[in-house]
């Protein structure tokens, strides 16, 4: 049926990955097909590979009666003695079909199959090269471009960068060579889906790794990275010795290695900054090159006032909040930057109306403000064991003074200048 049948199977099996055995079963199956197609399906058949003759073997089976009356299962027993004199009423006897009458269905029948199960060999492939690949920064061609994203040839497989993965303004036309991050790598029908991305976070840390050996060897670490794609970044890094300086690794002779990432992320700024366990330091650190006066910290809800000086506001906020709000990503904080003369005003405020709550005097305003409880709001929350601690309160001016700051609640303060609102007033711009 298939000329040279056993040097077909291993140049198949060599050149396109495919087990032998699985190239063997797929052969037996087309012809199987091929004989019930002629045949009926009705056919009690079995198809064999001969080893060593190298060629396909079809027998159908069929039953030795006295009386035939399915000539496709039944054989009498005179027709039967004539292909084994020794075979008795109720054998099976196994009749050895001419694979040429049926030869042209099978090849092609073995042929579509052969190429289905390349195809699927194929697919399996590229998943199972791609797979173990994800976070890692990948090169390709541009190949196209749709609604759909950007189609990347990667050489034996194709990616997509989808539009929400893709830097605004950046452009691309057919033909362009493209760096990204593989993303996610998905098994599909119709073949594995690559995903590459231009916009996490990672492919800046990679980046990174790529360009400073320290990273790479283990003496730097990147601890943290947050990213406006196309705009603006910022990383954190620490250092494991001593006397290396993890910014300055980073940074590179005259800025070489930082430039090299910026050039490939298209000219967004990257602000390096060194990593400290203390939240407040690091915080300080985040926001740079703003100068921070004062740090207040609220553990239980994860949030810092930061205090600057009133000509550093914008500088701290950074144009249309960014500044802030990248810090606040890479800390993982909720930040409110406060300039010193409304940071003052807004503590004044708070101190009045503690004043305000009936029985409060100056030197019990004064004991609870160095406790901690700036205003009245503030008191209103606070419970009664936390205030028996201070002098001159006892639990039942405790419970008192808690009662009356709920009744008379804060006076209004004014609203606290977040990143964003206070953004909105601030148009100088943050270099």
């Amino acid at each position: 049926m298939i000329p040279d049948l056993k040097r077909l199977i291993e140049q198949v099996s060599r050149d396109k990955g495919i087990e032998r055995d699985v190239l063997v079963a797929t052969l037996e199956e087309a012809m199987r097909s091929a004989a019930r197609k002629k045949f009926g399906h009705d056919l009690d058949l079995e198809v064999a590979y001969n080893e060593e003759y190298g060629e396909l073997e079809a027998f159908q089976f069929k039953e030795v009666v006295t009386e035939v009356q399915d000539s496709l299962l039944e054989i009498s027993l005179e027709e039967g003695r004539k292909l084994d004199a020794e075979c008795e009423l109720g054998d099976s006897l196994g009749i050895k079909l001419d694979t040429d009458t049926f030869g042209r269905i099978a090849a092609q029948s073995a042929k579509q199959v052969i190429i289905q199960k390349m195809k699927d060999a194929e697919r399996e492939m590229i998943y199972e090269d791609y797979k173990d690949r994800r976070g890692e920064i990948i090169n390709g061609i541009v190949q196209r471009l749709d609604r759909g994203g950007i189609t990347v040839n990667l050489g034996r497989a194709e990616a997509v960068i989808p539009y929400r993965e893709q830097v605004p303004r950046e452009t691309y036309r057919r033909g362009d060579r493209i760096r990204a991050y593989v993303l996610e790598v998905n098994r599909e029908a119709r073949g594995p889906q690559i995903v590459l991305s231009r916009t996490h976070p990672d492919f800046l840390t990679k980046l990174f790794t790529l360009e400073v050996p320290e990273i790479a060897e283990g003496i730097v670490t990147i601890m943290g990275a947050t990213r406006e794609p196309g705009s603006r970044a910022k990383i954190a890094v620490t250092s494991k010795d001593p006397d290396i300086d993890p910014v300055g690794a980073c940074v590179g002779m005259k800025g070489s290695r930082v430039q090299s990432v910026v050039q490939e992320l298209r000219g967004e700024k990257i602000d390096i900054i060194e990593y400290n366990p203390d939240p407040a330091k690091f915080v300080c650190n985040a926001l740079a090159p703003a100068v921070i006066s004062k740090v207040v910290i609220d553990q239980r809800n994860r949030t810092m006032e930061v205090v600057v000086p009133d000509d550093q506001l914008s500088l701290a906020i950074g144009k249309r909040g960014q500044n802030v709000r990248l810090a606040s990503r890479l800390s993982e904080w909720r930040i409110d930057v406060k300039s010193e003369s409304k940071y003052q005003k807004s503590l004044k405020e708070g101190y009045d109306t503690l004043l305000a709550l009936p029985g409060v005097g100056d030197a019990t305003a004064e004991h609870l403000y160095e406790a901690g409880f700036a205003s009245a709001e503030e008191l209103a929350s606070a419970q009664v064991e936390e205030l028996v601690v201070i002098p001159g309160i006892s639990q039942q001016k405790a419970a008192k003074f808690i009662e009356a700051a709920k009744i008379q609640g804060a006076e209004p303060e004014d609203a606290d200048t977040t990143e964003e609102e206070t953004s909105e007033i601030e148009e100088t711009a943050e270099e």
